[in-house]
C-alpha cells in the first residue's frame, strides 16, 4: 500500500479555544468488573454512526462509516486496531506503558494463533467497573503496580427539542488520571489509529487458514493539523473511490495547550513492527517523534498529551474524534447521501467549529440526565428509557440528504437488518415524537406523502431514493392504521394545524383503503375481517385484537382529526365505525380473560368452527392464544390521550391474564424453536401462551421473548393501576442485559438496537400519567405527589405535584397552557406562558 504522509500547520485563524474537560457526570447504573464484557456504549449523533466505548475502556463497533460493525471489526484488528495507552513515570520510579483498558476474561484466552482479542499483546489495568446514565459513560480502572487511577468519561451531545445539537459527527474522550502515588508522576495519554479509511468490513478476502481479511484501504494520508488551539491528525484517502461509502475523512484533536506530541506514521509493519515501532518511541519518555523516513512507512498515527502530576492530583487529557462519511447507501443499490455531511463535510473544521461549543452542550446534556434523574420514577424506568436512546444514535437511524429520519428495523453485525422505517416496527416506539418532533414528523412525511399510493395503499417499507418509496403493494394492517394514530400524536404534540391541513387529505385516503373491495373492513362494520398483513410476519385472517385495536385507534383519532377539519360527514363515519367495532369486539372476541382471534377461511372470509377437530386451521395465525401485545392499540390511545377503544374492564382483565399466562419467572425448561431472546434462568413475558390449547403451527414467534413487546404490556399495565407487574417485566429486561450476558445499550430482536425496543419510553409517560396537546394547550399529570420528567418533541422540563399545587419548569423551549389538569383535578388558567429556565406554581386548592 503506498502511503503519502504531510504534515500541515495551519495558523489560528480565531481565538484559541480554552481547554475542556468532562465536569461531572451523574451515575444511573454500576457494573462491576464480571458485568463488562457486553458493554458497548454508542459516541455519536443521530444519524452520524458511532464508535463505542466499551466497558473496559477500549474503544469499539467502529461504525461511522455507513456500515454497522458488531462482532466482526469494521476497521484494523489485533493489535493493530485503534487504541488508548497511557505512560506513567515517577520521579523516583520505573515507567510503564500500558493499555487503557481492563483486563481480559478467562473466556478470552484461546485462539488457535494466540490472537484472540484485540490489543491481546498489550499491558492491561487489572481492576475495571463501569458507570453510566446515558449519553454518559465512565470507565474506572485501577492496578496496584501503577501509580495512577484512570477514569475514561465518554459521552456526545444529547439534547431533547434540538436535533442539530444531537446530530453531531463527534466522540469525547477524557481521561481523568489521578496520582495516587507519594511523589510527582509524568503521565501521558496517547491515542493510535492506523487509517482505516476504505475498510468498512464489506469487503475482504480470506487468509490461508479462512480467517476474513479486511481490506480497501489504498493510499491513505495522514496529516498533522494545528489551529485555534486544536492540535490533531487529520486521516485521509488518496486512493479511495470518491464515491464508496467507505470515504471520508476523520479527525483524532486535543484542545491541551501545551505537551502535545505526534507522529502520522510508524515503521513498516513487516511481522508487525508498526505497533513496534510507536510502542518503543511513546515507552521511551510518554512523547511521540514523528517518522522522518516516509517511503516504508505504515499509516498508524498517533497523538500524545503529557502533564506532571503533584501526588493526590487529578488532572484530566480530552481528545476529540469526528468524522465525515457522507456515500451512505443504506438500503438502496445507489448512493444516497447523509443529511450530518451536508452541515459538516469535513471533520477537521467539524473540530474547529464544536469543541469550543462544547461546554455549552455538555451542560445542556447534563440538564436532561440530570433532571431526568431527579424525578421519582423507578430507576429501572429510568434506565430502560434513557439507555434505549442509543438506538438514536446507532446505524439503526439515519438522516438523508433531505433531513427526513429514516430507519432499518435494527442491524445485524455488518448489515442492516429489514428495510423500510418499517411502520408495523416503528409503530411502537414513542422516543423520538416526545423528544424530537420534528424528526417524528419527518417520518410522517414520509409515510403518507412518498410511501402511500393514490389508491391510499402505504407501503409499510419505503424504499430509497423516496422518489421510489411507493413502489410496490405492501400494506401492512398494523402498520397503516399505527400511523394513523401517530399522525394524530404528532399533531396535538407540536399544535401544528398546517401539519394536519397539509395531510389531511392523505389521512383520509389512508385510513379509507381499510374499506376498499376486499380490504380489512371492506363491510364498513368497524371490524377488520380480512387477510390482515402485521408485524408478526404473517397475515391474521379475521378478527383479532392486535388489528383490531390500532384500527379501533385509527378511527378514533380520525375522528378527532376530522372534527378539527370541519369535515362533519368523515367525522360522523369514523364516529360510528369506532363505536360498533368497539362494540363488537367486547361482545365477540373478548373470552372473560382475554381478547382471541376468530380464524376464518383465507378463500371464503366465513368463520371456522375451532371446536371441529376436523377443520383446517390456516398456518401461522394466533387463534385462541393469548397475545402479548393485544392491547397496543390500547397502548397507542393512552399515549395520544384518546381515553378507552373498549371496555375498561375488559382492558385490565386481559393485561392481568397477559401477566398471568405469558410472564415466565424461569426460562430453564422453556422450549423455543425460534430465536432466544431470553435463556435459562432469565425471566420474561412470552410473545403468546395458549391457556386453553395451542394451534398446531401458531404464527412463527410465539416463544420467543422480544422488549418491545414487553414494554408495551408493562405500560399497558401501568395505566391500568398494576404498576408491581409492569415493575416487575421490565426489572426482568434490563436484568438480562446487565453488561456480562448483553450490551445495556443495545436491546436486540431482528438486529441489533432494534428500534421498536424505544417503546420503553413508554413507561415515562404512562408512570407520570403526562398528556400533552398544543392544540388545546392542555396538559394532565398523575395526582401522585413526587417529581415527573415532560417533553412534547419541542420543549421539556420537569413538574413537581404536592397535595397542595403542582410547579411546572421548563428548562427547554417554552411552554404556553390553558387547562392543567392533576388526577381528577383541572385548573383553567390565564395567562400562563412559560419560557426557557422559567417556573410557575398553580394552586390545587377548590
Amino acid at each position: 500500500m503506498k502511503n503519502i504522509l504531510t504534515i500541515i500547520t495551519l495558523l489560528p485563524t480565531l481565538l484559541c479555544a480554552q481547554e475542556w474537560k468532562a465536569g461531572d457526570w451523574p451515575v444511573l447504573r454500576h457494573y462491576d468488573q464480571q458485568h463488562l464484557y457486553q458493554i458497548a456504549l454508542p459516541l455519536g449523533g443521530i444519524g452520524t454512526g458511532t464508535v463505542s466505548l466499551g466497558g473496559r475502556g477500549e474503544l469499539r463497533d467502529w461504525e461511522i462509516m455507513n456500515v454497522p460493525g458488531k462482532k466482526y471489526s469494521t476497521v484494523t484488528t489485533g493489535n493493530n486496531a485503534p487504541f488508548f495507552a497511557i505512560y506513567t513515570k515517577p520521579e523516583k520510579g520505573e515507567a510503564q506503558t500500558t493499555l487503557l483498558a481492563g483486563a481480559l476474561y478467562d473466556q478470552e484466552y484461546l485462539h488457535y494463533e494466540g490472537r484472540p482479542v484485540n490489543h491481546h499483546g498489550l499491558p492491561r489495568f487489572k481492576n475495571s467497573s463501569f458507570d453510566a446514565a446515558y449519553p454518559f459513560g465512565q470507565v474506572h480502572l485501577s492496578d496496584k503496580g501503577i501509580p495512577v487511577e484512570v477514569t475514561v468519561k465518554g459521552f456526545n451531545p444529547l439534547v431533547p427539542g434540538d436535533a442539530e445539537a444531537s446530530g453531531i459527527p463527534i466522540a469525547v474522550l477524557c481521561y481523568e488520571v489521578t496520582n495516587t502515588s507519594q511523589t510527582p508522576v509524568d503521565v501521558s495519554i496517547c491515542g493510535s489509529i492506523r487509517n482505516f479509511i476504505g475498510k468498512d468490513g464489506s469487503k475482504f478476502v480470506t487468509d490461508w487458514k479462512g480467517d476474513y481479511i479486511p481490506v480497501g484501504c489504498k493510499d491513505n494520508r495522514n496529516i498533522y493539523k494545528s489551529a485555534q488551539g486544536l492540535q490533531g491528525i487529520y486521516f485521509c484517502s488518496e486512493g479511495v473511490e470518491k464515491t464508496d461509502p467507505a470515504y471520508g475523512n476523520m479527525t483524532l484533536v486535543t484542545n491541551a495547550p501545551e505537551g502535545v506530541t505526534y507522529r502520522t506514521s510508524s515503521k513498516a509493519d513487516d511481522w508487525s513492527n508498526g505497533i513496534l515501532g510507536f510502542w518503543d518511541d511513546f515507552s521511551a519518555d510518554g512523547e511521540l517523534t514523528e517518522m522522518s523516513k516516509q517511503y516504508d512507512a505504515d499509516p498508524m498515527a498517533s497523538l500524545a498529551v503529557k502533564k506532571k502530576l503533584a501526588p493526590g492530583e487529578t488532572r484530566s487529557f480530552t481528545f476529540f474524534l469526528t468524522w465525515n462519511f457522507p456515500n451512505r447507501k443504506a438500503w438502496s443499490s445507489s448512493v444516497i447521501g447523509n443529511y450530518y455531511s451536508q452541515q459538516y463535510p469535513d471533520s477537521w473544521e467539524t473540530a474547529r467549529k464544536i469543541i469550543p461549543q462544547m461546554p455549552e452542550l455538555e451542560k445542556r446534556t447534563l440538564e436532561f440526565v440530570n433532571s431526568l434523574l431527579e424525578c421519582s420514577y423507578p430507576d429501572v424506568v429510568k434506565e430502560a428509557g434513557l439507555f434505549n436512546l442509543a438506538t438514536l444514535r446507532s446505524q439503526t437511524v439515519f438522516r438523508i440528504p433531505s433531513g427526513h429520519l429514516m430507519g432499518w428495523e435494527g442491524v445485524m453485525d455488518r448489515f442492516g437488518s429489514c428495510m423500510g422505517s418499517c411502520t408495523h416496527v416503528w409503530n411502537y416506539e414513542t422516543a423520538t415524537a416526545f423528544l424530537f418532533g420534528d424528526l417524528a414528523r419527518t417520518m410522517r412525511d414520509v409515510e403518507f406523502n412518498y410511501a402511500t399510493k393514490d389508491n391510499g395503499l402505504m407501503n409499510f417499507r419505503a424504499a430509497l431514493p423516496l422518489s421510489e418509496a411507493a413502489k410496490g403493494n405492501s400494506a401492512a394492517a398494523d402498520g397503516q392504521m399505527g400511523c394513523i394514530m401517530k399522525f394524530y400524536r404528532d399533531w396535538q404534540l407540536s399544535g401544528d394545524s398546517r401539519f394536519l391541513k397539509e395531510n389531511w387529505a392523505q389521512v383520509k385516503k389512508v385510513l379509507s383503503y381499510a374499506w376498499t373491495e376486499h380490504g380489512w373492513d371492506d363491510n364498513q362494520d368497524g371490524v377488520m375481517e380480512g387477510s390482515q398483513h402485521n408485524t408478526m410476519d404473517v397475515n391474521y385472517f379475521g378478527p383479532n385484537p392486535q388489528m383490531g385495536f390500532w384500527y379501533l385507534g385509527a378511527l378514533k383519532a380520525a375522528e378527532k382529526m376530522a372534527h378539527a377539519m370541519k369535515d362533519r360527514a368523515f367525522e360522523k363515519k369514523c364516529r360510528a365505525l369506532f363505536e360498533n367495532g368497539s362494540e363488537w369486539l367486547d361482545n365477540n372476541l373478548f373470552n372473560g380473560e382475554y381478547y382471541e382471534h376468530k380464524i376464518t377461511d383465507p378463500e371464503t372470509f366465513e368463520f371456522l368452527d375451532m371446536n371441529d377437530p376436523d377443520t383446517k386451521i390456516p398456518d401461522f395465525q394466533l387463534g385462541k392464544g393469548c397475545l402479548v401485545d393485544q392491547l397496543v392499540g390500547q397502548y397507542m390511545a393512552h399515549i395520544c390521550g384518546l381515553g378507552y377503544l373498549a371496555k375498561k374492564e375488559h382492558i385490565r382483565t386481559t393485561l392481568k391474564s397477559i401477566m398471568r399466562y405469558n410472564f415466565k419467572e424461569d426460562f430453564s425448561r422453556h422450549f423455543n424453536n425460534m430465536r432466544s431472546y431470553v435463556l435459562g434462568d432469565e425471566a420474561g413475558l412470552l410473545m403468546a401462551s395458549w391457556p386453553k390449547g395451542r394451534l398446531e403451527v401458531p404464527f412463527p414467534y410465539f416463544a420467543e421473548v422480544m422488549t418491545g413487546f414487553e414494554y408495551c404490556a408493562a405500560t399497558g399495565m401501568i395505566y391500568e393501576g398494576m404498576e408491581e407487574d409492569a415493575l416487575k417485566c421490565i426489572r426482568a429486561i434490563r436484568d438480562r442485559h446487565d453488561g456480562a450476558k448483553r450490551n445495556p445499550f443495545n436491546e436486540t430482536e431482528c438486529g441489533h438496537h432494534y428500534a421498536r425496543s424505544m417503546a420503553s419510553w413508554s413507561a415515562i409517560l404512562a408512570m407520570s400519567g403526562y398528556n400533552y396537546s398544543a392544540v388545546d394547550q392542555s396538559m394532565r399529570f398523575t395526582s401522585r405527589p413526587g417529581t415527573y420528567f415532560w417533553s412534547n418533541g419541542s420543549s421539556w422540563g420537569t413538574c413537581t405535584i404536592s397535595h397542595k399545587d403542582i410547579t411546572v419548569r421548563v428548562v427547554k423551549g417554552s411552554l404556553k397552557l390553558s387547562a392543567l389538569t392533576v388526577g381528577e383535578r383541572t385548573v383553567r388558567l390565564k395567562n400562563f406562558a412559560l419560557s426557557e429556565k422559567e417556573s410557575q406554581t398553580v394552586s390545587l386548592k377548590k
